[in-house]
Order: C-alpha cells, then structure tokens, then sequence
C-alpha cells in the first residue's frame, strides 16, 4: 500500500498524503470497523461491572405493544405491586391504577417508580396512542 501514496511536503516535513481512492476507502472500513470494536468493548466492560444490563426482547416487545411500562417492568424485576408501591412510597391501589391506565401518575410518582425499578422516568412513561 505504501508505494501507491505520494507525501506533499512543506519546509521538508510531509503535510499531505495522496493516495488512491480504494486505499481510502479501505482504510476507512477499517476505522470503522475498529470503531465497532470499541464500541462493543465498552459495552461488554459496562455488563461486567453491572453498570448496564441486558433487557430481555419480551419486555421491549411488551412496551412496544402497549403493555403498561410500569407493569412491565415491575414484572421484569420481580415485584409485587405491594413490594414496588412500598419502594416508591405510594399505595397499592395508586400503583394498581397507574398499571391499568385508570390514573397517569404524577411526575414524582413515576419519579419515585422508575428510581425502585432502576430505569429511568422516561421507560416507566406510557405512550400515548
């Protein structure tokens, strides 16, 4: 690859290099491809030392579908409604009623849910249709 490139020199020292156009564009496949590496390095650093985790396709297809997020996840992490409303400091018929869609839960409600179910408030917020 070397010979294929012509170095542009300014007061003696190489400021440009010229090379082919299939050269360029493998070398930035490479970088790339280096990138992704990278990439998925940080992730798999990130899973080993618990500051991420693994979301399970059923509970994102569950959300994607509707379900009730705050349902979904409580279900995910295996609580009750008793275990979650008493993490967030609510009653059970007050969480009953935000899982049903019967009540949309005030911004420190679902504040206080998404911090006991570790997500944020956004992923604990239902979609409106």
């Amino acid at each position: 690859m070397k010979q294929n490139i012509q170095l542009i020199e300014r007061d003696g020292k190489p400021e440009w290099a010229v090379l082919p156009y299939e050269e360029y564009l493998a070398l930035l496949e490479q970088a790339e491809e280096l990138e992704d590496i990278r990439d998925y390095d940080a992730a798999k650093a990130a899973l080993e030392k618990s500051e991420d985790e693994l979301i399970p396709a059923e509970v994102v297809f569950a959300i994607l579908d509707g379900e009730n997020p705050v349902k979904v996840w409580r279900e995910f992490r295996g609580l009750t409604q008793q275990q979650l409303a008493d993490a967030a400091g609510i009653s059970k018929p007050y969480l009953s009623q935000i899982e049903t869609g019967k009540r949309k839960g005030r911004t420190d409600v679902l504040s206080a849910l998404a911090k006991a179910l570790k997500v944020t408030l956004e992923e604990v917020i239902a979609r409106e249709e």
